[in-house]
């Protein structure tokens, strides 16, 4: 089992003169990295903390873009997820969550089951 806490996305963006969004973009990447490589080591459990209860204190516009980023990711990888016989989970409460978000996380739990 690896864990990872995927912070400093923001600062990264930051450091480059970049948007904040752009870290967050820019992480997406070494997680499909990560989980590819789990996948060839026969990893049995990766988990990925990705946005805590501090996370809803930023700025609007970055929490709407993380989302956003979510959801776009989880339709991008999805199949390639299921393919890898990755199953996807949520650990947390997602009832916070906005209802397009919440589908989409629900939607992937089950595709993956």
């Amino acid at each position: 089992h690896i864990a990872i806490i995927m912070d400093g996305n923001g600062r990264w963006a930051k450091e480059k003169g970049l948007p904040r969004l752009m870290g967050h973009k820019k992480g997406v990447e070494s997680v499909r990295k990560i989980t590819e490589a789990c996948s060839e080591l026969k990893i049995e459990y990766l988990t990925l903390y990705t946005f805590s209860e501090e996370n809803w204190n930023r700025p609007m516009g970055e929490v709407s873009g993380l989302m956003k980023l979510f959801v776009k990711s989880l339709k991008t990888e999805l199949s390639n997820l299921n393919d890898n016989n990755i199953r996807f989970t949520i650990i947390g409460d997602i009832d916070t969550i906005n209802s397009k978000v919440k589908k989409e996380i629900l939607y992937s739990i089950n595709f993956t089951v």
